[in-house]
């Protein structure tokens, strides 16, 4: 067999196969037999139809059959022979495929990087842990105490902040009415149109109005962008927000708490947990960007393309938990592939079995499900895979850490 190798780009190969003509003669005879036991013709019994009518009658049926069965074969012995490992499915070009004659065909792929490692510890960067504020803290327990206000009703005209209770029937060019009975939305918040929220603000109960709007261009739902509508708008209920005193009673509201000082306390833990992980993310960020700097190398589209096609799909299942259909959603997917492109560039250490038993106990362990069956499900599904990649990128990057110069931030 005759394999050139050519360099197309850094992590693409053009691999130009020949296979001699006695192997393609053999699975001629071979495709022949397996369609001759087949073929059916009128006067002939299954499997008794002469050699000279196959050709006649079930030629594409014998190509088809060689070409499944040759053209993969050829192709593997030609990958080892060229000492190539590829990351995607060939693009074969070029094939010539004929009875008689050597086939020959050009397989177009890509292959991972070669990197040449420089050195890669005691890489110096900037970092600095973000303190937990008293303000953060501050905010965190406003924030809990918009979670626990009241709504009560009141006799005055609508005011931002307030919440309105409405029932309108909504007309737009081209679409059958729409009529809802009881909607609610605070005034001010953007949950609803602008020229409604506007509308509401200065109405009080039972006022009517008719209002004109336009759906932005950008609407979740493609039939509405930039149509143009009215709402005939009722005001039923006007009800202010009511905030709860921050004091111990709240405390005592939200758990195992006696008093506002041990809720604050807890507050405080939760948001230096939080941001360790985000300062720890932001470290290893730093840390990688630096070493890429050292180790310039292409990145295969097939790998990145799949990367980013896993995240996509990520996003979507965190929409799907949430009860919304993500395929009613208006993904601009070009844009999320130009947002996510520059982190799937980024793709060791090696984790031992010993490690990854150890993480699929304790994910049995917090399901509460034995370990062999969990330890199925995983293999089924593809998990393990995942959790061995990812136990191999913590143990690598804490190497990294380990044996970086951290530096503290320029003020």
């Amino acid at each position: 067999m005759r394999v050139e190798v050519t360099d197309v780009e850094p992590c693409k190969r053009r691999v130009a196969v020949e296979a001699p003509l006695e192997v393609v003669n053999e699975q001629w005879e071979r495709a022949y037999g397996r369609v001759q036991k087949q073929a059916r013709l009128p006067g002939f019994r299954k499997g008794h139809v002469p050699r000279s009518l196959v050709k006649v009658h079930f030629a594409d049926e014998v190509r088809r059959e060689v070409a499944e069965h040759l053209i993969p074969d050829v192709y593997r012995q030609a990958l080892s022979e060229a000492q190539l490992d590829p990351v995607n499915e060939p693009d074969i070009q070029d094939l010539r495929l004929e009875e008689g004659a050597p086939l020959s065909f050009v397989a177009v792929v890509e292959v991972k990087p070669a990197i040449e490692l420089t050195e890669y510890t005691g890489v110096s960067i900037e970092h600095a842990p973000t303190p937990i504020t008293s303000e953060r803290v501050d905010e965190t327990l406003e924030r809990m105490r918009e979670q626990h206000a009241e709504f009560n009703l009141v006799d005055r005209p609508a005011a931002p902040g307030d919440l309105a209770i409405v029932d309108y029937t909504l007309n737009v060019d081209g679409q059958d009415p729409s009529t809802q009975s009881g909607y609610a939305f605070v005034i001010g918040d953007a949950s609803v149109m602008p020229e409604i929220d506007q509308a509401a603000a200065g109405m009080r109960a039972g006022d009517q109005r008719d209002v004109g709007f336009r759906f932005p261009d950008d609407h979740r739902r493609e039939e509405l962008r930039g149509k143009s509508g009215t709402a005939a708008l009722k005001l039923v209920e006007v009800k202010e927000k009511v905030l709860p005193a921050l004091d111990d009673e709240l405390a005592k509201s939200m758990g195992q708490f006696d008093d506002l000082p041990a809720l604050r306390a807890e507050v405080q833990k939760q948001l230096e947990s939080r941001q360790e992980a985000e300062d720890r993310m932001a470290l290893e960020d730093k840390l990688v960007d630096a070493l890429l700097a050292r180790h310039p190398f292409g990145v295969p589209e097939s790998l990145v393309m799949r990367q980013i096609a896993h995240q996509v799909e990520h996003a979507r299942e965190r929409v799907r938990r949430q009860g919304v259909d993500p395929d009613r959603l208006p993904w601009d997917y070009e844009k999320l592939v130009g947002e996510l492109r520059p982190g799937a560039e980024r793709e060791g250490l090696a984790a031992t079995d010993a490690d990854v038993d150890a993480e699929v106990e304790k994910i049995a362990e917090a399901g509460q499900r034995p370990v062999p069956a969990v330890r199925r499900m995983m293999e089924k599904g593809g998990d393990l895979d995942a959790l061995r990649r990812g136990l191999r990128e913590r143990m690598t990057l804490q190497f990294l850490v380990d044996r970086a110069q951290i530096r503290p931030a320029a003020a």
